[in-house]
């Protein structure tokens, strides 16, 4: 449904309202495409990754375990934070995974609205099978 001209006004203001009082803010939240916030993500969990992976290697030839230990730890946690980032940046960390999978197309339909509830699951259920009769 569009937007009225008095609308689309009241939305121009506020929108010159927030450039006007925080520019650096409405750049910020002004990015068309999020995936980009989670690409960033993903280069600097690479990043760690990589400095864990020279934390572990110097601990072991200096024959320091906490060193290693702690390489180790960098390297587990950029590893889960670019995983997340990349799951994101896909369409499978946000509630959008049902209709990003390729078979739930057809469930995505069905399903109009929010969530139900198994009782309210189970009595469309029986609706459905005593009008087929």
């Amino acid at each position: 449904m569009p937007l009225s001209e008095h609308e689309q006004r009241l939305l121009d203001q506020i929108e010159q309202a927030l450039y006007a009082e925080d520019p650096k803010w409405a750049n910020t939240v002004r990015i068309r495409d999020p995936r980009n916030h989670y690409k960033r993500r993903l280069v600097k969990a690479s990043i760690g990754f990589v400095a864990g992976i020279v934390l572990l290697m110097v601990g072991v030839v200096i024959n320091v375990i906490l060193l290693g230990v702690g390489g180790f730890v960098v390297m587990l946690a950029a590893c889960l934070w670019g995983l997340s980032s990349w799951k994101r940046m896909n369409g499978f960390g946000d509630g959008s995974a049902a209709a990003a999978a390729p078979g739930a197309a057809g469930r995505a339909e069905r399903r109009s609205g929010p969530r139900q509830t198994f009782m309210q699951r189970m009595e469309e259920r029986w609706r459905r099978r005593h009008d087929e009769r």
